[in-house]
């Protein structure tokens, strides 16, 4: 068992440190805090910003909707695939180089460009327009079955996404039974949430026009996603701290470090003794 996943070894100790610590700072050296211990005003703010961070806060939606938002808009005026595919295609690249420019994190942006030309390959190869939307929704029924199967197997989706953000990698899985219950209700919410997105988007697609699907879509891009980070965020804060395990393996090392530290001292002495000249017994005449 590796060190970001193994059992505490002191229980009671355990449980003793976490009363001491502060609310919302991360348990270290293995002790999560106590169920609700993470709902503290600093436990809010952690977490708040992890899942920003995790999902790409407002500009992270910004580039999810744009793209799709312009392909709508252009085809419900001029009718034409080819300009509003490559005009979604276009404005997709631009917001990716924005943030190359800016030095930002562009695993979104390029996530976002990916869709985009997906859709825009597909809807060519076809020559209907409403294939441009169909990679995009394929992908959220992947993901919501990938959120309700890995919790049934007991490995939360969501928690495999945000363990590594929280530094607490998948230690949640033995060692934080409130988390792994936190991030199970979580996955729940998720797969729940797009499962009923897609059954709301699966008929549009055969039985609606172009502009119709699209518009529908565009419009429910943003509130299944707050309603399931709402979710989210609000089972997280009640759940225990994670457990910061980068944190644990820091100490270890230093722990170690003094340890030979303290045995090359130890040692010192004895090599000095061992190479001084031995003196026999004096003899009188």
């Amino acid at each position: 068992m590796t060190s970001y996943d193994r059992p505490t070894t002191d229980p009671e100790a355990s449980t003793s440190a976490s009363v001491d610590r502060p609310v919302g700072v991360p348990a270290a050296a293995g002790a999560p805090l106590e169920s609700g211990a993470g709902s503290g005003a600093e436990g809010r703010q952690v977490t708040e910003a992890a899942l920003f961070e995790a999902f790409g806060g407002v500009r992270g939606m910004v580039e999810t909707v744009l793209p799709g938002l312009l392909f709508v808009t252009i085809f419900t005026i001029n009718k034409d695939l080819h300009v509003s595919a490559i005009a979604a295609l276009a404005v997709s690249l631009v917001l990716c180089a924005v943030r190359l420019v800016r030095k930002d994190t562009v695993k979104h942006a390029f996530s976002g460009v990916f869709g985009v030309a997906f859709g825009v390959v597909f809807a060519m190869m076809t020559g209907n327009a409403k294939d441009f939307y169909l990679p995009g929704m394929l992908y959220t029924l992947g993901l919501a079955v990938a959120y309700i199967v890995t919790t049934l197997a007991g490995v939360p989706l969501i928690g495999l996404i945000l363990g590594p953000v929280f530094k607490e990698n998948l230690s949640w899985r033995t060692r934080n039974p409130g988390r792994k219950k936190a991030y199970a209700k979580a996955s729940w919410a998720w797969g729940l949430i797009l499962l009923a997105k897609c059954m709301i988007l699966f008929p549009l697609y055969w039985w609606a026009d172009t502009t119709q699907l699209g518009w529908v879509l565009v419009a429910l891009k943003i509130p299944p996603f707050l309603l399931a980070l709402y979710l989210t965020w609000m089972f997280l804060v009640k759940a225990p701290a994670p457990i910061d395990v980068f944190a644990e393996m820091e100490a270890q090392e230093k722990a170690e470090e003094a340890e030979r530290q303290r045995g090359l001292s130890a040692a010192a002495p004895e090599a000095a003794a061992a190479d001084r000249p031995h003196e026999g017994p004096r003899h009188r005449r």
